[in-house]
Protein backbone atom coordinates (compact mmCIF):
# COMPACT_ATOMS: atom_id res chain seq x y z
CA UNK A 1 0.00 0.00 0.00
CA UNK A 2 1.88 3.56 -1.20
CA UNK A 3 0.89 6.34 0.49
CA UNK A 4 1.62 10.46 -0.86
CA UNK A 5 1.41 11.82 2.79
CA UNK A 6 2.36 9.08 4.53
CA UNK A 7 5.93 6.89 5.58
CA UNK A 8 5.19 3.27 6.44
CA UNK A 9 8.25 0.91 8.37
CA UNK A 10 8.09 -1.98 9.56
CA UNK A 11 10.22 -3.67 12.32
CA UNK A 12 9.01 -6.84 13.09
CA UNK A 13 6.23 -6.66 14.55
CA UNK A 14 6.09 -2.92 15.28
CA UNK A 15 4.99 -0.99 12.41
CA UNK A 16 5.62 2.79 12.57
CA UNK A 17 3.58 5.24 10.93
CA UNK A 18 5.21 8.66 9.93
CA UNK A 19 3.20 11.78 9.05
CA UNK A 20 5.05 12.78 5.76
CA UNK A 21 4.43 16.50 5.38
CA UNK A 22 7.30 18.50 6.60
CA UNK A 23 7.22 21.34 4.54
CA UNK A 24 3.77 21.81 6.17
CA UNK A 25 4.60 20.77 9.47
CA UNK A 26 2.94 17.70 8.71
CA UNK A 27 -0.51 19.57 8.93
CA UNK A 28 -3.51 17.03 8.69
CA UNK A 29 -5.62 17.99 5.37
CA UNK A 30 -8.45 15.56 4.24
CA UNK A 31 -6.08 13.25 2.03
CA UNK A 32 -3.75 12.88 5.33
CA UNK A 33 -6.83 11.76 7.13
CA UNK A 34 -7.78 9.31 4.44
CA UNK A 35 -4.36 8.02 3.98
CA UNK A 36 -4.13 7.60 8.10
CA UNK A 37 -7.52 5.66 8.31
CA UNK A 38 -6.35 3.29 5.38
CA UNK A 39 -3.26 3.24 7.04
CA UNK A 40 -4.94 1.94 10.54
CA UNK A 41 -7.12 -0.16 9.24
CA UNK A 42 -4.43 -1.96 7.94
CA UNK A 43 -2.38 -2.29 10.81
CA UNK A 44 -5.56 -3.44 12.57
CA UNK A 45 -5.86 -6.05 9.75
CA UNK A 46 -2.71 -7.29 9.89
CA UNK A 47 -1.97 -10.47 12.16
CA UNK A 48 1.78 -9.76 12.16
CA UNK A 49 1.36 -6.29 13.39
CA UNK A 50 1.32 -6.12 16.85
CA UNK A 51 2.23 -2.08 18.12
CA UNK A 52 1.94 0.78 16.44
CA UNK A 53 3.80 3.68 16.54
CA UNK A 54 2.62 6.78 15.02
CA UNK A 55 5.02 10.45 14.47
CA UNK A 56 5.90 12.98 12.58
CA UNK A 57 8.45 13.05 9.79
CA UNK A 58 11.12 16.14 10.22
CA UNK A 59 12.73 17.50 13.40
CA UNK A 60 10.12 19.97 14.16
CA UNK A 61 6.40 18.78 14.34
CA UNK A 62 4.70 15.48 15.31
CA UNK A 63 1.39 17.24 13.25
CA UNK A 64 1.30 21.32 14.12
CA UNK A 65 -2.83 20.83 13.31
CA UNK A 66 -5.01 20.94 10.72
CA UNK A 67 -4.59 22.58 7.01
CA UNK A 68 -5.64 26.12 8.03
CA UNK A 69 -5.28 26.80 3.99
CA UNK A 70 -7.86 23.83 3.26
CA UNK A 71 -9.83 25.07 6.10
CA UNK A 72 -10.12 28.74 5.19
CA UNK A 73 -12.40 28.06 2.13
CA UNK A 74 -14.62 24.90 3.59
CA UNK A 75 -18.36 25.38 3.56
CA UNK A 76 -20.69 25.07 7.02
CA UNK A 77 -21.54 21.26 5.32
CA UNK A 78 -17.64 20.62 4.13
CA UNK A 79 -16.46 21.89 7.78
CA UNK A 80 -18.72 19.31 9.20
CA UNK A 81 -17.91 16.67 7.07
CA UNK A 82 -14.01 17.24 7.60
CA UNK A 83 -14.72 16.97 11.67
CA UNK A 84 -16.62 13.89 10.91
CA UNK A 85 -13.58 12.38 8.58
CA UNK A 86 -11.01 13.42 11.52
CA UNK A 87 -13.11 11.92 14.55
CA UNK A 88 -13.92 8.48 12.31
CA UNK A 89 -10.01 7.84 11.71
CA UNK A 90 -9.25 8.86 15.29
CA UNK A 91 -11.70 6.85 16.91
CA UNK A 92 -10.45 3.43 14.79
CA UNK A 93 -7.02 4.17 15.88
CA UNK A 94 -8.52 4.25 19.42
CA UNK A 95 -10.72 1.03 19.23
CA UNK A 96 -7.62 -0.99 17.18
CA UNK A 97 -7.65 -3.21 19.63
CA UNK A 98 -3.80 -3.09 19.71
CA UNK A 99 -1.69 -0.27 21.32
CA UNK A 100 -0.61 2.97 19.35
CA UNK A 101 2.30 5.12 20.60
CA UNK A 102 1.97 8.64 19.98
CA UNK A 103 6.13 9.75 19.44
CA UNK A 104 5.76 13.45 19.83
CA UNK A 105 8.71 14.65 18.52
CA UNK A 106 7.73 18.84 17.91
CA UNK A 107 4.86 20.37 18.01
CA UNK A 108 1.70 18.88 18.26
CA UNK A 109 -0.99 21.83 18.11
CA UNK A 110 -4.68 21.48 17.40
CA UNK A 111 -4.96 18.47 14.85
CA UNK A 112 -2.13 17.31 16.41
CA UNK A 113 -2.86 17.23 19.84
CA UNK A 114 -6.16 15.39 18.75
CA UNK A 115 -4.30 12.77 16.58
CA UNK A 116 -1.91 12.24 19.67
CA UNK A 117 -4.64 11.75 22.31
CA UNK A 118 -6.60 9.33 20.72
CA UNK A 119 -3.41 6.79 20.74
CA UNK A 120 -3.15 4.71 23.84
CA UNK A 121 0.30 6.18 24.81
CA UNK A 122 1.89 9.45 24.67
CA UNK A 123 5.70 9.65 24.84
CA UNK A 124 7.03 13.55 23.96
CA UNK A 125 10.72 15.21 24.04
CA UNK A 126 11.08 17.29 26.22
CA UNK A 127 11.24 20.10 23.64
CA UNK A 128 7.66 19.35 22.34
CA UNK A 129 4.48 21.83 22.73
CA UNK A 130 1.12 20.77 22.88
CA UNK A 131 -1.95 22.67 22.77
CA UNK A 132 -5.59 23.61 21.17
CA UNK A 133 -4.87 26.99 19.37
CA UNK A 134 -8.49 26.68 17.44
CA UNK A 135 -9.69 29.64 19.74
CA UNK A 136 -7.07 32.18 17.74
CA UNK A 137 -8.65 30.87 14.82
CA UNK A 138 -11.95 31.48 15.46
CA UNK A 139 -12.45 27.79 15.60
CA UNK A 140 -13.33 25.35 17.95
CA UNK A 141 -11.76 21.83 18.40
CA UNK A 142 -12.66 19.79 15.64
CA UNK A 143 -11.50 16.16 16.00
CA UNK A 144 -12.41 15.44 19.56
CA UNK A 145 -10.06 17.67 21.18
CA UNK A 146 -12.71 19.01 24.25
CA UNK A 147 -13.96 15.58 24.40
CA UNK A 148 -10.78 13.82 24.73
CA UNK A 149 -9.08 16.66 27.00
CA UNK A 150 -11.97 16.56 29.14
CA UNK A 151 -11.80 12.72 30.29
CA UNK A 152 -8.26 13.15 30.41
CA UNK A 153 -7.04 16.35 32.10
CA UNK A 154 -10.46 17.45 33.36
CA UNK A 155 -12.71 19.92 33.23
CA UNK A 156 -10.21 23.06 34.28
CA UNK A 157 -7.65 22.32 32.55
CA UNK A 158 -9.95 21.38 28.74
CA UNK A 159 -11.35 24.85 29.07
CA UNK A 160 -7.63 26.55 29.87
CA UNK A 161 -6.06 25.04 27.06
CA UNK A 162 -9.21 25.38 24.21
CA UNK A 163 -9.90 28.91 25.89
CA UNK A 164 -6.95 30.80 26.06
CA UNK A 165 -5.35 28.78 22.91
CA UNK A 166 -1.45 28.55 23.91
CA UNK A 167 0.72 26.07 23.40
CA UNK A 168 2.22 24.53 26.89
CA UNK A 169 4.99 22.34 27.31
CA UNK A 170 5.46 18.64 27.47
CA UNK A 171 6.34 19.04 30.94
CA UNK A 172 3.10 20.99 31.59
CA UNK A 173 1.49 18.23 29.64
CA UNK A 174 2.73 15.24 31.84
CA UNK A 175 1.94 17.46 34.57
CA UNK A 176 -1.86 17.63 33.30
CA UNK A 177 -2.11 13.65 32.99
CA UNK A 178 -2.11 14.50 29.29
CA UNK A 179 1.56 13.18 28.35
CA UNK A 180 2.47 9.81 29.47
CA UNK A 181 6.64 10.54 29.58
CA UNK A 182 8.47 13.15 28.92
CA UNK A 183 11.93 12.11 28.09
CA UNK A 184 14.99 14.23 26.73
CA UNK A 185 14.97 14.58 23.10
CA UNK A 186 17.70 12.62 21.77
CA UNK A 187 16.11 9.48 23.68
CA UNK A 188 13.10 9.22 22.28
CA UNK A 189 13.08 7.28 19.78
CA UNK A 190 14.88 4.39 21.80
CA UNK A 191 12.84 5.19 24.48
CA UNK A 192 9.54 4.63 22.50
CA UNK A 193 11.22 1.56 20.58
CA UNK A 194 11.80 0.10 24.22
CA UNK A 195 8.23 0.42 25.39
CA UNK A 196 6.95 -1.11 21.86
CA UNK A 197 8.95 -3.79 21.81
CA UNK A 198 7.83 -4.73 25.56
CA UNK A 199 4.26 -4.14 23.91
CA UNK A 200 5.23 -6.67 21.25
CA UNK A 201 5.84 -9.45 23.24
CA UNK A 202 3.16 -9.30 25.62
CA UNK A 203 -0.31 -11.10 24.91
CA UNK A 204 -1.95 -10.30 22.24
CA UNK A 205 -5.32 -11.17 23.26
CA UNK A 206 -4.73 -9.62 26.99
CA UNK A 207 -3.56 -6.52 25.52
CA UNK A 208 -7.02 -6.18 23.92
CA UNK A 209 -8.81 -6.96 26.26
CA UNK A 210 -7.35 -4.17 28.38
CA UNK A 211 -8.06 -2.13 25.90
CA UNK A 212 -11.57 -2.93 25.85
CA UNK A 213 -12.25 -2.67 28.89
CA UNK A 214 -10.80 0.74 29.80
CA UNK A 215 -12.31 2.52 26.82
CA UNK A 216 -15.97 0.78 26.86
CA UNK A 217 -15.97 1.12 30.61
CA UNK A 218 -15.14 4.62 30.75
CA UNK A 219 -18.57 5.16 29.35
CA UNK A 220 -20.46 2.60 31.26
CA UNK A 221 -21.76 3.40 34.88
CA UNK A 222 -18.97 1.88 37.04
CA UNK A 223 -21.33 -1.59 37.84
CA UNK A 224 -21.87 -2.59 34.28
CA UNK A 225 -18.15 -1.35 33.89
CA UNK A 226 -17.23 -4.15 36.53
CA UNK A 227 -19.38 -6.51 35.15
CA UNK A 228 -17.61 -6.34 31.14
CA UNK A 229 -14.26 -6.73 32.92
CA UNK A 230 -15.20 -9.60 34.83
CA UNK A 231 -16.44 -11.06 31.23
CA UNK A 232 -13.68 -10.13 29.63
CA UNK A 233 -11.56 -11.88 32.48
CA UNK A 234 -13.33 -15.38 32.03
CA UNK A 235 -12.82 -14.98 28.10
CA UNK A 236 -9.39 -14.95 28.72
CA UNK A 237 -9.14 -18.06 30.18
CA UNK A 238 -10.04 -19.73 26.45
CA UNK A 239 -7.23 -18.42 25.00
CA UNK A 240 -3.82 -20.55 24.69
CA UNK A 241 -1.77 -17.55 25.87
CA UNK A 242 -3.05 -17.42 29.19
CA UNK A 243 -2.28 -21.43 29.75
CA UNK A 244 1.11 -20.46 28.38
CA UNK A 245 1.48 -17.20 30.43
CA UNK A 246 0.52 -18.73 33.80
CA UNK A 247 2.41 -22.60 32.95
CA UNK A 248 5.75 -20.36 31.99
CA UNK A 249 5.28 -18.64 35.14
CA UNK A 250 5.11 -21.46 37.27
CA UNK A 251 8.09 -22.87 35.41
CA UNK A 252 9.68 -20.41 35.95
CA UNK A 253 10.37 -19.29 32.02
CA UNK A 254 9.94 -16.80 30.17
CA UNK A 255 6.51 -16.63 27.99
CA UNK A 256 6.16 -17.07 24.36
CA UNK A 257 2.35 -15.34 23.42
CA UNK A 258 1.30 -16.24 19.77
CA UNK A 259 -2.22 -14.40 20.23
CA UNK A 260 -4.35 -17.34 20.14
Amino acid sequence: MSFANLLIENHGPIRKIFVNRPDKLNALNAATLDELDRAFQDAGADPTVRVVILTGSGPKAFVAGADIAQMNALTPVQGRDFSKRGTDMMRRVELLGKPVIAMINGFALGGGLELAMCCHLRIAADTAKIGQPEINLGLVPGFGGTQRLLRLAGRAATLELCLLGAPISAQRGYELGIVHRVVPADALESTVEQIADQLAKAAPLAVRSILDCVLHGEEMPMSEALSYESTQFGLIFSTNDMREGTTAFLGKRAAEFKGE
